[in-house]
């Protein structure tokens, strides 16, 4: 099996979602892949530790893509071996009333993690700039000073929206959060076979909407703006990665060692150092608790 490299599934502004695999073939079995995740994933909760007990740092993964690309599912593998109190996941839905009378990233901004913590965030900040861009009437609903008529909702909106977005990562990342932003990346025939699967079983009807029928008639102008939106968003200190997601296993396993390997790229990231009067009584306290026994 290749080794997994970040470089290779990182994103600019010169993406192209058509050029891109939505398999990788690793040569391994769903097994193989989820034994490797394994270790890869006890490594990433190790790493989770020594951040929380560091806490200068803040970790946000932000994870995209179309309905049944495996976004759940990723969430509850690659983060399994982490404390509890050490990731926090949101999944975005439609925007409440209370949202609606904020801004667009009012809601995404009371979510971040705090330092020490991963957040990871199941849709995103870019829902505002993806289905809002196939949808315009939606951003009626925000009642903007500016906006009273789809017709508003034209070119320069959406490079003033696009602007905010990368404002708000600007900040985020001079002040200590990590920032990762995941584009899972399956083929419309894949999603297909997901969306019979879930209404072939039963345990998995509940997921099913006729809205993910409607949906795919947009395909196409989905696919175009979430290729508009990486182009204009992959930074430095925010960048895209386009994964191959028609397998799971392979997308979940990629995820994971990404996250991995930039993040042990942060050296500076360790365990601080005990208090010397602690560390010069240490056998002190060994040999008292040994005594109890």
């Amino acid at each position: 099996m290749k080794k997994i490299k970040a470089s290779d599934y990182q994103a600019d502004a010169a993406c192209k979602l058509a050029g891109l695999e939505t398999y990788e073939d690793f040569g391994l079995s769903d097994k193989k892949l989820e034994k490797r995740l394994l270790k890869v994933r006890r490594e990433l909760g190790d790493f989770q530790d020594k951040m929380y007990a560091h806490g200068k740092y803040a970790v946000l993964v932000c994870l995209q893509g179309m309905d049944t690309a495996g976004k759940d599912s990723l969430i509850r593998e690659v983060f399994k071996d982490f404390n509890a109190r050490g990731v926090v996941v949101h999944s975005f839905k439609v925007p409440t009333e209370l949202e609606r009378k904020h801004d667009h990233l009012w809601r995404h901004y009371i979510a971040l993690p705090s330092r020490g913590k991963f957040g990871v965030f199941n849709r995103t900040h870019y829902e505002n700039v993806l289905v809002t861009r196939v949808h315009p009437e939606y951003i009626l609903g925000e009642f903007l000073p500016d906006v009273n008529k789809v017709e508003d909702v034209d070119d320069a909106f959406w490079d003033q929206r696009f602007r905010q977005i990368n404002d708000f990562e600007r900040n985020l990342a001079e002040n200590g959060t990590l920032i990762y932003k995941f584009f899972l990346h399956i083929s419309k025939e894949e999603q297909r076979q997901r969306l019979l699967r879930r209404l072939r079983l039963q345990r998995k009807n509940w997921k099913f909407s006729p809205d993910d029928l409607d949906e795919r008639e947009y395909w196409d102008q989905y696919k175009r703006y979430y290729e508009d939106a990486i182009q204009r968003t992959s930074k430095e200190h925010a960048p895209w990665f386009v994964i191959p997601s028609d397998s799971k296993e392979g997308a979940r396993l990629i995820v994971a060692s990404i996250l991995l390997e930039l993040l042990e790229q942060y050296d500076d990231i360790r365990e601080p150092e005990l208090d010397p009067e602690i560390k010069a009584h240490i056998e002190q306290y060994r040999n008292e608790l040994r005594k109890e026994g």
